[in-house]
């Protein structure tokens, strides 16, 4: 069973915009991750802060994925 090279490209770029994402989620959380502990270590209060500031950017990810599933949905592939 042969598969044309648009497959293979669809699946690429699916496969692109979901790894990106990641990896710009993953770098942004590093530095926040990090500011929020130094800053911790000066007041325990900020924990509740530090906490959520260093959850968002886990949105990015779940953006990479719906543009993943929009391109594997809208090339019919």
């Amino acid at each position: 069973m042969a598969v044309d090279i648009n497959t293979g490209l669809v699946a690429l770029g699916s496969a692109v915009a979901i790894g990106v994402s990641a990896i710009a989620a993953a770098w942004a959380e590093k530095s926040i991750g990090v500011a929020a502990i130094g800053a911790m270590a000066e007041k325990e209060e900020l924990f509740g802060k530090g906490l959520i500031l260093t959850v968002i950017p886990e949105t990015i990810v779940i953006f990479g994925l719906v543009i993943a599933i929009l391109i594997l949905n809208l090339s019919g592939a």
